[in-house]
C-alpha cells in the first residue's frame, strides 16, 4: 500500500502538500483556538506539519495517518526535527479505515475527501472518530469562477463540473450534511502559485537527475502541459480552502 512515486516526486521537499503556505496554516491553528493536551487525528497527514507545527505552537498531541511511505517517514522526521516526537505520532496505513482508540478533541482531512467518496462521506468518517462538541477540519476546492466549458473543467483538474461546488454550495453542503461553519481560511493566488510552481520545480529537477527513469516521459509531458494549463484555466477558476466545522 503505498502512493505512486510520481507523487512524492512531484511533491519534492515540500513540506505543505496543499496550496495554502505555513502562514495560512499557522493562522488556522490559532482561529480555531487550540489548547494544550488536545488531541488531534489527521487522515491522509502527508509530511505531518500540520501536527508537527501545531505541537510545537499549541501543545496538541495527535496521530497522523497516510498511504505514503515516503510521506510518513518525512513526518516522523519532522517531528524529530522539531522536538515534538513524543507528541505526535505518525502511521502508514489507509486513512479511511482508520479508527482511534478514542474519540479526539479534533479530527481532520485536509486535502483528501476523496477517502470518504466525497465531502459527506469524510465527515461521517471524521464525525465517527470525534468526542461530542469536537470539531472536524476538513480541506476541499471550490468554484472560483464559473467554469464556462469542459476545456476549463478539465483543465482545473476536475473530471466534471459537478465535482467542484462554488463556495456558497460548499457552505450549504456542509449545513445540509448537520454541520455548522464556524471558521475557515482560504487560500489566495499566492499560495496557490507557491503550491503549483514548486512542482514544475521539482519534476524538472527529477528530470535532470533522472532522464533515463522509466517515468521521465509521463513526467517531461507533465512538466511541459501543466505550467500553461494551470496559468489559463486553474489559477483563475478554482479555490481551496480549509473549513472548521461543528455538529449542530
Amino acid at each position: 500500500m503505498d502512493l505512486p512515486r510520481s507523487f512524492t516526486i512531484r511533491e519534492g521537499d515540500l513540506r505543505v502538500l496543499n496550496p495554502i503556505d505555513e502562514a495560512k496554516l499557522a493562522t488556522l491553528g490559532r482561529v480555531i483556538g487550540l489548547v494544550p493536551d488536545a488531541e488531534l487525528l489527521d487522515l491522509c497527514s502527508g509530511k505531518g506539519e500540520l501536527l508537527c507545527t501545531w505541537a510545537r505552537d499549541h501543545g496538541i498531541t495527535g496521530t497522523g495517518v497516510d498511504v505514503s511511505t515516503v510521506f510518513t517517514t518525512a513526518a516522523r522526521d519532522r517531528a524529530a526535527e522539531l522536538g515534538v516526537a513524543d507528541r505526535v505520532r505518525f502511521v502508514h496505513g489507509d486513512a479511511a479505515a482508520y479508527v482511534p482508540e478514542h474519540p479526539v478533541d479534533v479530527a481532520c482531512c485536509v486535502g483528501a475527501t476523496w477517502i470518504g467518496g466525497g465531502v459527506p462521506g469524510t465527515l461521517e468518517l471524521l464525525d465517527r472518530a470525534l468526542r461530542p462538541g469536537g470539531m472536524a477540519l476538513v480541506g476541499e476546492p471550490y468554484w472560483r469562477i464559473d467554469p464556462p466549458d469542459e476545456e476549463t473543467v478539465a483543465g482545473s483538474h476536475a473530471r466534471s463540473r459537478d465535482e467542484f461546488r462554488d463556495l456558497p454550495g460548499l457552505v450549504a453542503l456542509f449545513g445540509a450534511c448537520g454541520w455548522d461553519l464556524v471558521e475557515m481560511v482560504l487560500a489566495d493566488q499566492d499560495s496557490w502559485d507557491r503550491y503549483a510552481a514548486a512542482h514544475w520545480l521539482n519534476l524538472r529537477r527529477w528530470l535532470d537527475a533522472n532522464p533515463d527513469d522509466e517515468l521521465a516521459a509521463e513526467l517531461r509531458r507533465e512538466l511541459t502541459e501543466d505550467p500553461l494549463r494551470y496559468v489559463r484555466f486553474q489559477r483563475e477558476h478554482l479555490g481551496w480552502g480549509v473549513f472548521a466545522l461543528l455538529r449542530r
